[in-house]
């Protein structure tokens, strides 16, 4: 059930960015934008989704929410590819959005597509003005200087910092970095039905974690052509990881363990949350 909904979220997702790219002038910018959407496994629309799903919401009363992340989140990854970052040449199993054409338009296809998700969260048919300035404001908030950015920030301090991170001071790093959007999404159905989301929070913030220590471990053990982008670069860049803390045997260990937090923070909503539970034990199984 779980992989034909993500294919499902995905294939929304990816219809509802061709109509807006059709619009766009015939400009690199358009282009890059348009390449850097394609792809990827839709985690964050299929949690928009799923979650507004649990509501009672109609996937068209939440599918601007869902696109609105994974522009944001595409945005991110260029923006993360770039010289001046992390410096990749692969993602997804192609050449980066600056590699393949250069470091300017990159930077400006990540703006548009940064713009683009906020656009987006202006949907009227995503509710009244109060769910989506809701939207809008907690969406801002996970994605600026208390969330992914500042995980960012704190991920390239620590490349030239005197001591290796803790596993304190690592968690918070990914909770920032990879969490804050992963968390944003899974709340995105409470939010637009205007329920409390604590819940999705408590689930969303094991599952984010676990995610991360997922890409820690196929760092270590995965394969680039598998994966779609370049591994080992961790190791080669000396930095502290979970698999490096805590061993690979630990961090899968401490991986499971926030599964099984993850899950046990649905169970206020019986079975009809069991497509995210199952999303939750993806997220350990990947090999990309």
């Amino acid at each position: 059930m779980f992989a034909s909904r993500l294919a499902w979220a995905a294939d929304l997702v990816q219809a509802h960015f061709d109509l807006i790219l059709a619009g766009l002038d015939d400009q690199p910018v358009s282009h890059a934008m348009g390449y850097a959407l394609r792809g990827g496994k839709r985690l964050r629309g299929f949690l928009v989704l799923e979650s507004a799903a649990l509501y009672g919401l109609k996937p068209g009363q939440a599918l601007a929410a869902a696109a609105a992340v994974e522009a944001l989140h595409a945005y991110s990854l260029i923006h993360d590819d770039l010289p001046c970052m992390d410096d990749d040449d692969l993602r997804r199993g192609l050449p980066t959005v600056h590699v393949k054409w250069d470091d300017a338009t990159a930077v400006l296809a990540g703006d548009a597509l940064q713009s683009l998700a906020f656009e987006l969260l202006c949907d009227p048919g995503l509710g009244g003005a109060d769910r989506r300035i809701d939207l809008v404001a907690s969406l801002a908030m996970a994605a600026g200087g208390r969330g992914m950015v500042l995980g960012q920030a704190q991920d390239i301090a620590a490349e030239t910092a005197a001591h290796a991170l803790t596993l304190a001071e690592i968690t918070t790093l990914q909770a920032n970095k990879t969490g804050a959007l992963i968390r944003w999404s899974a709340e995105a159905g409470a939010r637009l039905a205007g329920q409390d989301p604590a819940p999705l929070t408590r689930y969303a913030t094991a599952l984010g974690l676990a995610f991360q220590i997922a890409d820690d471990i196929l760092d270590v053990t995965g394969d680039a052509a598998t994966a779609g982008k370049r591994v080992g670069k961790d190791a080669d860049a000396g930095k502290a990881t979970f698999v490096s803390l805590l061993g690979l045997d630990g961090a899968r260990a401490r991986a499971q363990a926030l599964i099984t937090e993850a899950e046990a923070a649905l169970d206020t909503f019986g079975s009809s949350a069991e497509t995210l539970r199952q999303a939750a034990r993806f997220v350990v199984a990947r090999d990309k």
